[in-house]
């Protein structure tokens, strides 16, 4: 039988794709690209905002009437376990698979029975390579409690990989190729809380040390309260030459009294602390957050206080999010600001975000930079990344993309727009 994957949303996700298709492999099942050629069509769904949602929906429901008689469907991923009855409503006849379950994806294709209860198995583990970059989950669920999440509805419990599990992918994913390894999780920050005798900075160590080769450790997304704890260990291996100088720390928002609401386990007094830490500590560091424009409790004074926040800490990329109701969340309960306020405040907020984006990265210009070649962006272009994870096309050399891949160049920056560098290769 021939099984086809398609899947949406976060490095988790992809990586969970990555375990699926190696174990229907090991069971004799063949991985094809074409929808058409499958007997068994695998969705790994992502239900993190209502947008998302329906983009969902409108694609189970293409799948669904073109080939729900004809072809074995599987909906696994956050959808399939936070919203089960939505997705049996649109499909009916679909197999349903939990995150926690997808070890046991081929038991489910074979008894066409749903699988969403149960713990996941964090004895086996596989990275995700696309090109030369490799998605390595290293936990599933947070330790968090957010009110406006449904994620933590579909990957209720952390459940840490042991550090000799993650190695080991580790090690499968450099001898496959890969120069950028991903650690991902919901919330790397939190990692070994479960474990009781590791944390982030052990695991990252733990990698350096049994690994070797030429690549490089990029730090998933982590939660300020959590990196907290942990930010002296961290500082060190961020400043190993193969980690990039790199974190992705959601503020959210920077009042405190909407943090309250959203049940974030910081001020945004410790929040700023934590950045300014980081940057004396690490020079170059580059910080991305995500902010939620218009969550419940969001008035004019605290969204402006977010504003000013982003300003004075200059962070290299922000991910703005219109809040967007969640079923069986805290928050969709809460009185709502209005949609016009919260288009109005994400645009201007976008306005600001492009500035300092803009101002931060016209730095760069003439600079000579070395970046890894990692991937191909979807328009062919190719993209390289400095120490400190800047994206750089490099220009002119989408017909050399083969040869570049997996490779360190050094880049003479030549262009700045406030999401990348542009550049040509240096030769001298």
């Amino acid at each position: 039988m021939s099984v086809y994957f398609e899947t949406y949303g976060c490095a988790l996700n992809r990586a969970d794709t990555a375990l699926m298709k190696s174990l229907v492999v090991e069971s004799g099942y063949r991985v094809v690209e074409n929808i058409e050629e499958a007997d068994v069509i695998v969705v790994n769904t992502c239900t993190v905002r209502l947008d998302t949602e329906q983009r969902m929906l409108k694609r189970l429901s293409e799948i669904y009437g073109s080939f729900g008689s004809s072809k074995k469907i599987v909906v696994a991923g956050c959808m399939a376990s936070a919203q089960p009855y939505t997705v049996k409503t649109l499909a009916p006849r679909a197999v349903l698979v939990s995150p926690q379950s997808i070890t046991k994806l081929v038991e489910a294709i074979e008894s066409g029975a749903d699988l969403l209860l149960g713990e996941r198995d964090t004895s086996y583990l596989k990275p995700c390579v696309e090109g030369a970059v490799a998605a390595v989950p290293i936990a599933e669920g947070c330790a968090g409690d957010c009110s406006f999440c449904i994620t933590k509805l579909a990957r209720r419990r952390l459940r840490s990989y042991s550090p000799r599990v993650v190695v080991r992918a580790v090690e499968e994913a450099v001898k496959q190729g890969a120069v950028e390894i991903e650690l991902a999780a919901q919330d790397t920050g939190s990692y070994g809380l479960d474990l009781g005798n590791t944390r982030l900075p052990d695991l990252v160590e733990e990698i350096l040390s049994k690994v070797p080769g030429d690549y490089m450790v990029r730090i998933g997304m982590s939660n300020p309260d959590t990196l907290i704890a942990i930010a002296d260990g961290l500082v060190e291996v961020l400043r190993d030459p193969r980690v990039y100088k790199y974190l992705h720390v959601p503020l959210q928002s920077a009042d405190d009294g909407v943090l309250k609401i959203m049940k974030r386990r910081y001020t945004y007094e410790e929040y700023r602390e934590l950045v300014r830490e980081l940057r004396r500590k690490v020079p170059g560091i580059s910080i991305a957050t995500d902010i939620i424009v218009g969550h419940p409790g969001e008035d004019e004074e605290a969204f402006l206080r977010t504003v000013e926040a982003v300003v004075e800490l200059q962070f290299d990329k922000v991910h703005i999010a219109q809040y967007t109701l969640r079923p069986r969340t805290e928050s969709a309960g809460m009185p709502q600001v209005p949609e016009g306020v919260k288009k109005r405040r994400s645009s201007y907020l976008s306005k600001v975000v492009e500035d300092v984006g803009s101002s931060i990265n016209r730095e760069y210009l003439g600079s000579l930079a070395q970046v890894v070649v990692t991937h191909r962006s979807i328009r062919g272009s190719v993209i390289g990344r400095t120490v400190n994870y800047k994206p750089v096309v490099l220009l002119g050399e989408s017909t050399n993309a083969e040869e570049l891949l997996g490779t360190r160049r050094a880049v003479l920056v030549t262009a700045a727009t406030f999401y990348d560098l542009r550049g040509s290769v240096f030769s001298s």
